[in-house]
């Protein structure tokens, strides 16, 4: 099994305006000079977390996406973000994963910030994914589903190996931030991401980023600082992750369950 290339960026973001922040991320994307397998982009990346669905969430398969499947191709390789978009009279907060063949999977956020009304203005999802590339299982979820471990649990049945956090978390709550993305690493056995915008928003609130890989011991193995306008490129050895879950299964002992409801 080959190692995964992740390339994380910890950047601000042009509030409610699509346009600069596709600029914007192009230029970060076309300065990524190494080979990469993964591109990871903050939530709602063309917009900021912006809770004016009605005014600049973009129909399903509009700009942000078409921009998305052009950038993947030109880097031949996956790039992973969230964004406000309107399908079928409904908005949602539509992670998209974006193949360089142009194909693409989705994942509508679930638990919705209602501290931030943000379930006032979108549609829950009601289906998590497990992505297969290049032979690794990989589960991509959005900012506060991180507070729910039950969504985010690894099973015997459907093992993932990466677990992918995209987020617009504000600085205030970095303690849990941090600290709760070591559980899911620990807890599952899995390599988690998190990518967090950095800057302060339209409603004035400041993110410090704190964009993480870690393995799955909880483990920090990237380099990325509070607060910097920074890219990485992380390796993910597969060999390592074999090799500590083989000498030590907690997964054999865990227990089964059902998620029920909507």
């Amino acid at each position: 099994m080959t190692d995964l290339n992740i390339t994380t960026i910890q950047t601000h973001l042009y509030w409610e305006n699509v346009d600069a922040n596709l600029s914007h991320f192009s230029n970060k994307i076309n300065a990524i000079q190494n080979h990469t397998d993964i591109i990871v982009l903050p939530e709602m990346f063309t917009t900021g977390f912006t809770m004016k669905p009605e005014v600049f969430a973009e129909e399903h398969g509009g700009k942000g996406l078409q921009w998305m499947i052009q950038k993947a191709q030109e880097k031949n390789c996956v790039i992973a973000g969230s964004i406000s978009v309107k399908e079928n009279g409904l908005f949602y907060n539509r992670l998209y994963w974006v193949n360089s063949d142009g194909s693409y999977q989705i994942y509508n956020k679930r638990h919705l910030f209602r501290m931030g009304n943000e379930h006032n203005h979108y549609t829950a999802g009601d289906q998590k994914i497990i992505i297969n590339y290049k032979g690794w299982k990989i589960c991509p979820l959005v900012c506060y589903d991180l507070r729910f471990p039950v969504w985010s649990r690894n099973t015997k049945d459907n093992t993932y190996d990466v677990l992918i956090y995209l987020a617009n978390w504000p600085e205030v709550r970095s303690y849990p931030w941090k600290h709760l993305l070591i559980a899911r690493a620990i807890e599952n056995q899995t390599y988690v991401i998190g990518v967090n915008r950095i800057g302060e928003d339209g409603n004035h609130i400041k993110h410090s980023g704190d964009s993480v890989v870690l393995n799955p011991r909880g483990e920090i193995i990237s380099d990325i600082l509070s607060n910097s306008d920074a890219m990485e490129t992380t390796i993910l050895s597969y060999q390592y992750l074999q090799d500590f879950r083989s000498v030590f299964p907690v997964m054999l002992d865990s227990d089964d369950f059902n998620i029920f409801g909507t």
